[in-house]
């Protein structure tokens, strides 16, 4: 696999056996495993931000005070990735289904105990339990779409599943925050528990095992007991970014996701403070146009990123270079992150009273955008080149990622009261600069990053 030209990469026609893989599952079939999966997906997204609204509320509950309350965020990204790693790693042994249907509990036990705690201590347990629960809806999401989609088609699957997710991270915190002033936050996490519980009836009932037939490792164990438990090595998908175009890649798109925490997480204090907004609620509200923008970009990146597969395929004359579809990226790495990120920083120091407001919104859309035209095709371009592998590979990526963005994100409150709103901005659009730099490189040298250290690539035969 040393070059453009590898035989590997190449094949005139797909052999039949290779196409009934795709074809188990018929259309509507399909259709519905992606509102099963997108539904799981939502799970973590509304854990994790319907939970900051919430914090003051907590705290005057608790006793404590909101700094100390903040450290169940840290945690719940910290149990996120270490979720992500372990229901990835045993989806390759035991399958998905089976991994959706151990995790659920976790989540309906965590969230209750969440809504019963009455000290800080007992808050961060079951924090930990809930977050650990239900971390598995990315990555198993992803590598179930992998499983049911062929090459050509999977991107549009995965711009789906990522579009109806990364909605639900927008409109968590007006959920939260509505909560937050006019209910209860206790009943929020038992109402999460509830969501838990039906999920998992749902994959029960009606979801089927997407893993291609012999790739599971349980299969190919001798059946003498009723149950056979294996120890499989979480922390063995991180090994796969040791490949330097994997790597490349989580790095290009933790630094556009930077764009979209230095808008959102500070948003209380940059817009709101700007114009007045002091109801949670409404502080909620404004993260809205961001999800609206997620959920309108990622199916279009998605389709987009399939039709640079088969476009350049063809220019190729029929082979296949997997890193053609990372073009897909240019017009959101380039151009809508960074340009909407420094022009709200800008705005919010700038421009006051409603159209400042109007027009900060209207970044905070075309920025929802623009990360979804740069981790869609990124998410998709995983899944095709480590094919086997595919649910690990996103829960390496989604893991390491979220111990980049922790580490930003504590960053961000402290740049903007430094050296203000507008330059926080500006460094963020930087940022997203050099991350479509890397993705350049990796698209102008990705044979020799995969020939430099093979992870077990995968081919158009086994793809």
């Amino acid at each position: 696999m040393a070059s453009e030209e590898s035989p590997l990469l190449t094949s005139t026609r797909d052999g039949p056996a290779h196409k009934s893989i795709y074809d188990r599952f018929t259309p509507d079939q399909k259709r519905w495993i992606i509102f099963v999966v997108s539904f799981a997906g939502l799970l973590p997204m509304f854990v994790q931000a319907t939970f900051v609204p919430s914090i003051p509320q907590i705290a005057k509950d608790l006793h404590s005070t909101h700094a100390v309350v903040s450290l169940s965020v840290s945690l719940s990204i910290f149990a996120g990735a270490v979720g992500a790693l372990v229901w990835a790693a045993y989806s390759s042994f035991y399958g998905r289904r089976f991994m959706y249907l151990c995790g659920m509990p976790f989540l309906c036990i965590g969230s209750c105990g969440v809504a019963m705690s009455t000290s800080l201590q007992s808050l961060l347990f079951w924090r930990f339990i809930q977050s650990f629960g239900c971390s598995g809806g990315m990555s198993l999401g992803a590598g179930v779409i992998g499983d049911i989609y062929k090459l050509e088609e999977r991107g549009t699957g995965i711009g789906i599943f990522f579009g109806a997710t990364l909605f639900g991270f927008a409109v968590a915190p007006f959920i939260g925050g509505a909560a937050a002033q006019y209910w209860s936050w206790r009943n929020l996490h038992y109402s999460l528990a509830t969501w838990g519980l039906f999920e998992m009836l749902l994959i029960y009932l009606s979801f089927p095992e997407t893993s291609h037939p012999g790739s599971m490792g349980i299969e190919k164990v001798n059946h003498k007991r009723r149950f056979h438990f294996a120890w499989v090595n979480p922390l063995s998908s991180l090994w796969l970014l040791r490949s330097p175009n994997l790597f490349t890649t989580m790095l290009a798109s933790s630094l556009v996701l930077v764009s979209d925490y230095v808008l959102l997480v500070p948003l209380a204090y940059t817009i709101g403070a700007r114009y007045g907004i002091t109801n949670e609620a409404v502080i909620g509200a404004c993260f809205l146009p961001n999800g609206l923008g997620n959920f309108i970009g990622a199916p279009v990146a998605g389709r987009l990123s399939d039709i640079m597969v088969r476009k350049w395929r063809v220019r190729r004359k029929g082979m296949w270079y997997p890193e053609d579809r990372l073009r897909a990226t240019w017009i959101g790495g380039l151009f809508m992150v960074p340009i909407s990120v420094a022009a709200s920083g800008l705005l919010t120091t700038y421009v006051g009273g409603p159209i400042g407001l109007s027009l900060n919104l209207l970044c905070l859309y075309i920025n929802g955008m623009g990360v979804d035209f740069v981790v869609n095709p990124i998410g998709s371009y995983n899944v095709d080149v480590v094919h086997s592998r595919s649910a690990e590979i996103t829960a390496a990526y989604a893991a390491t990622r979220s111990l980049i963005l922790s580490a930003a994100t504590a960053l961000v409150i402290p740049s903007i009261e430094h050296i203000g709103v507008a330059w926080t901005n500006i460094i963020a659009a930087v940022l997203a600069l050099i991350g479509q730099g890397l993705i350049f490189l990796t698209i102008r040298y990705g044979d020799h990053m995969r020939a430099s250290v093979d992870v077990g690539f995968s081919t158009v035969e086994n793809n």
